[in-house]
């Protein structure tokens, strides 16, 4: 018999006759037998051993014995509302929704103070989703049972589901006020906030819970959405942190946790937990891919391309895995290999307008820029109308420093693309390679007339003005914005450190060069730029470190030689 999934709060009938009972109790042989001749005085003592037969029976299980007895009592008692609420819940555990109600509304008509009857109708109508039905009886069964928790709880959420916002929260500061250590209380006081999307007053409301009931589990993770949602992911990544370390069996927080430390960059911590993950068997093949393509990020080109070769084991045929391997070879420098992995895949797959573009590519490397060319003019002649097939061919024009071509290609394109944001910006640099700043900038400004959330190009306008050293203000703020929806990239940041320099404003300018140089360690124009705040702060010391460190890493710079040079003459020191 199809039953509902209904919660009922008193599953153990504790029925009440509503009449002085007998002191004798006969006995029984555990048998309906409505009929049974017993010492019997009065109707009262009749009622209680049907009663009490009855509930022999619903332990038993045998729900529908037990509805025959008390329908015996009704009916020598049909007034006893507490009878009809009785019945109501053994109907109910027997599926018999229907009838449930009309003995609740039965025993509501008798006595509209019976709390029993009022609560196990509220929570069937709840059960429906007839929300706004329900609340009517679970108002009514809070008069009768004003220290029911549950009561305020189910309240709380039934005025939450009719988007009642102001009384689920009223309802639940009333359970808080009768009793201040509700963790419950609490704990659903903050989803409501949730709910409303008021992430931060729900983080109070979920904290108040975690200092009631410190193991309760399911807090820390909502709290760590909520603060997901208010922005404070780095807060969220340590709450997650706190309940794996109590729950290190839960795999699904783990994978969330990850995540989110990808997002934040946090590329290494996220690469830790994965690698957990895999050994214990989690995640299968989507974690391998994470790995892989954190452990690419993170330049471990070896376990990357073991990650990616382990994936093509189970999923051969998996071009975009395949398309990673041959990434993976290529920034290793084993361009042999790359190339091969690349030519495996086909021709009419999705992919391959990009790896297309990687193979022209790895022709040039290994000194055949002519037929990296071909490739890409043929990616052209089969879909004349992608953009991106001209703009990877400029782009591999200007590898070969052939910028007039370049520039030829696009501007033939320009009239029919000019919408594109992605073309501006690719003309704007190949007018910057060609000498002809203002150009070069007036692109940039189409980029960001089109997209003005456009980070790579708010960052180029305004880098390009701090080297020329003009509009300083403006670049600024244009690196500013930048910096602002790319907060982890650390060329952004030199570009704003830069800009503080030109200002002479060395003291912000050191904070962001130094942040840049974090973010991105190994490249020699960042530091240079260190060097030369160091420099121009009289810190010679700190400079000429720093200049050492770029000529480690770009031993052709004379222009860094240059400024040792003049750095140790400062300091009285020899080359």
């Amino acid at each position: 018999m199809k039953s509902i999934a209904i919660t009922t709060c008193c599953l153990g009938l504790a029925f009440v006759a509503g009449n002085a009972f007998s002191d004798e109790t006969p006995k029984s042989d555990n048998t309906v037998k409505p009929e049974a001749k017993y010492s019997l005085n009065n109707n009262a003592a009749r009622i209680m051993y049907l009663v009490s037969q009855a509930r022999l029976h619903a332990i038993n299980d045998d729900i529908e014995g037990a509805i025959l007895l008390l329908q015996t009592a009704i009916d020598a008692d049909p007034k006893a509302a507490s009878l009809h609420a009785s019945i109501a819940e053994l109907y109910l555990r027997a599926g018999r929704v229907k009838e449930a109600i009309n003995a609740c509304n039965t025993a509501i008509s008798l006595d509209p103070d019976n709390g029993k009857a009022q609560l196990l109708l509220a929570n069937i109508l709840s059960g429906l989703s007839k929300y706004k039905e329900a609340i009517e009886h679970y108002v009514k069964a809070k008069t009768v049972f004003p220290d029911r928790e549950d009561i305020y709880l189910r309240l709380s959420y039934a005025y939450l589901q009719t988007f009642d916002y102001e009384k689920s929260v009223s309802t639940l500061r009333e359970l808080l006020k009768n009793n201040p250590d509700s963790f419950l209380g609490y704990y659903y006081l903050g989803k409501v906030y949730d709910q409303m999307r008021l992430s931060k007053e729900a983080v109070t409301y979920y904290k108040k819970t975690i200092e009631l009931r410190p193991d309760f589990a399911q807090v820390y993770v909502d709290m760590g959405l909520s603060m997901e949602q208010s922005g404070a992911r780095s807060d969220a990544i340590e709450v997650y942190k706190k309940f794996i370390k109590d729950n290190p069996s839960n795999f699904s927080v783990m994978q969330h946790l990850a995540n989110l430390l990808i997002q934040e960059n946090r590329l290494q911590e996220a690469f830790d937990i994965l690698d957990l993950l895999k050994m214990k068997g989690i995640g299968g093949v989507e974690v391998k891919r994470k790995l892989g393509l954190i452990a690419l990020e993170l330049g471990n080109y070896d376990r990357a391309i073991a990650e990616f070769n382990d994936i093509l084991e189970q999923e051969p045929t998996s071009e975009q895995v395949r398309f990673y391997l041959g990434s993976a070879y290529e920034e290793k420098g084993d361009n042999v290999k790359a190339l091969a992995e690349f030519k495996k895949i086909p021709n009419d797959a999705p992919i391959y307008s990009e790896t297309v573009v990687h193979i022209a590519n790895l022709y040039f490397d290994m000194g055949d820029g002519a037929t990296g060319v071909d490739l890409l003019k043929g990616a052209i002649t089969s879909d004349p109308e992608s953009i991106d097939n001209y703009l990877a061919l400029a782009s591999l024009y200007e590898r070969m420093s052939q910028y007039t071509e370049a520039l030829a290609l696009l501007k033939s394109i320009e009239q029919k693309y000019d919408s594109e944001s992605s073309l501006h910006y690719r003309l704007g640099a190949i007018y910057e390679k060609l000498g002809d700043r203002k150009s070069s900038i007036e692109q940039m400004k189409r980029v960001i007339a089109i997209d003005p959330d456009d980070a790579q190009a708010l960052n180029y306008l305004g880098y390009t003005y701090a080297e020329m050293g003009v509009n300083l203000d403006e670049a600024l703020q244009l690196i500013k914005k930048a910096v602002k929806l790319r907060p982890n990239n650390g060329f952004f940041i030199d570009s704003l450190g830069w800009v503080y320099f030109k200002l002479k404003q060395y003291e912000d300018a050191l904070i962001e060069l130094k942040e840049a140089d974090r973010l991105t360690p190994n490249d020699p124009t960042i530091k240079e730029h260190l060097g030369d705040v160091y420099y121009a702060m009289e810190d010679y010391k700190n400079a000429l470190e720093v200049y050492r460190e770029v000529l480690k890493l770009d031993s052709g710079n004379k222009g860094i030689l240059e400024k040792i040079k003049k750095t140790n003459a400062q300091t009285g020191k020899k080359q």
